[in-house]
């Protein structure tokens, strides 16, 4: 049974419509996570959609968080979130792009984790989705519906 079969078979059993879009439900989840994640990126790298770009994003991080340099820090922050985001959604170096994603996920549940669980405390649950969901991107790569798959990538 090869990969693309393999996935409609895992499906739950339901009604047809279901099982005919079930090979939508992965690209859906990829793509998504890469959109969600790009203007945050943007935010720290450009200031778009209320965010306060570069510099402002890495005095924050250098005074408020101890990460210094904090324009380093604020700049890797921007790549992996605009750029990783972006190669999330084409399915391009999909694995590499949501390692990433984890590795950062990893530094923000650090700096999280005194503020307890729920997000509305400044918590990691945001982070730890978001980690668990890179995860899950890693371990799946691009998939039949990306770039990857297209250009023969095996990365």
């Amino acid at each position: 049974m090869n990969q693309n079969t393999n996935a409609a078979a895992t499906a739950t059993p339901g009604p047809a419509i279901f099982q005919r879009l079930s090979v939508l439900s992965y690209p859906l989840i990829r793509i998504t996570a890469g959109l969600l994640l790009m203007p945050h990126g943007a935010q720290k790298l450009f200031g778009w959609f209320g965010g306060y770009g570069l510099e402002a994003t890495g005095q924050f991080f250098a005074e408020s968080l101890g990460m210094t340099p904090g324009v380093l820090f604020a700049l890797l922050a921007g790549l992996v979130e605009f750029f990783g985001g972006l190669a999330l959604v084409l399915g391009l170096l999909t694995r590499p792009a949501a390692l990433g994603v984890m590795v950062l996920m990893g530094v923000a549940l650090s700096v999280h984790i005194p503020n307890g669980f729920f997000w509305t405390n400044g918590g990691i649950e945001y982070p730890l989705m978001w980690g668990l969901v890179a995860l899950g991107i890693l371990l799946r790569g691009g998939d039949r519906f990306s770039l990857d798959a297209r250009l023969g990538l095996k990365i």
